[in-house]
């Protein structure tokens, strides 16, 4: 039997409405900041999609209203479980903007634990749309992902991660790293994220890097989620950050 759930999460941008609205309601500026790739259908009635590893997810756009409101659902499964999002946006002084996110939906028998992960992820998609518009304002990024399935527990991952970023001991935010990935330029940058032991996110100059641990109870997966704002190929980097993913040595 299904679970109904909501999720609200509030934030303020250094952003202006019209500014967080592209962000938040195209395909171009949703794949700036969020997982994979998006397509919106720019009208009330239209249809949405989600794209990642392979599987598309589609919704229907329930509600349009540019500068201050938009939502979407998805179609119901056979055993009634949907996806549900509502963005509402308020303007302040300044030009910053808070952005309220509401998820609602009905989630399977094992609610709490999807539960958890959607909590935990938000919180590092929502920090990573408030560097998009903070640092990269007017610019559209290329999503590059990667995953590695059974990597290892949290530990042993942010472990193995640390020692990649040339870091000796935990991760903090504000820590100077370099990091290098066979066939892509040196990255240089700072760790703008220390959500663990869930995600780590890194920034540099043009490009937000997001490293993401699903939990124990969710395979132990490794996924990178970045996102490029220079002139790169973005297949050629999603190659070779999987090649890194995958010889990542995690003890």
């Amino acid at each position: 039997m299904g679970h109904h759930f909501e999720l609200q999460k509030d934030i303020e941008l250094a952003a202006t409405p019209d500014q967080v609205w592209e962000a938040i309601a195209t395909g171009p500026g949703l794949d700036s900041w969020f997982m994979g790739r998006s397509e919106v259908e720019p009208r009330e009635g239209g249809r949405s999609s989600l794209t990642m590893a392979g599987h598309t997810e589609e919704a229907t756009v329930i509600a349009w209203e540019p500068g201050k409101r938009f939502a979407n659902r998805t179609t119901p499964g056979p055993d009634g479980g949907f996806l549900a999002m509502e963005y509402l946006i308020e303007g302040r002084d300044q030009g910053s903007t808070v952005l309220r996110l509401v998820q609602s939906g009905v989630l399977g028998d094992n609610w709490e634990t999807e539960y958890e992960a959607m909590k935990a992820g938000w919180d590092m998609y929502l920090g990573t749309l408030a560097a998009y518009l903070a640092h990269f304002p007017g610019r559209t990024g290329a999503p590059v992902a990667a995953f590695r399935p059974q990597a290892g527990t949290p530990d042993q991952v942010w472990a193995a991660v640390a020692g990649a970023f040339r870091i000796a001991g935990p991760i903090e935010e504000g820590q100077r790293v370099r990091l290098t990935v066979d066939g892509l330029p040196p990255i240089d940058g700072v760790v703008d994220l220390a959500g663990l032991p869930t995600y780590v996110g890194v920034r540099t100059d043009d490009a937000l890097y997001r490293f993401l641990h699903s939990g124990t109870d969710r395979g132990n997966v490794l996924v990178l989620g970045h996102h490029l704002y220079a002139d790169q190929d973005p297949a050629q980097a999603e190659q070779a950050w999987q090649a890194w993913a995958d010889k990542l040595p995690i003890a």
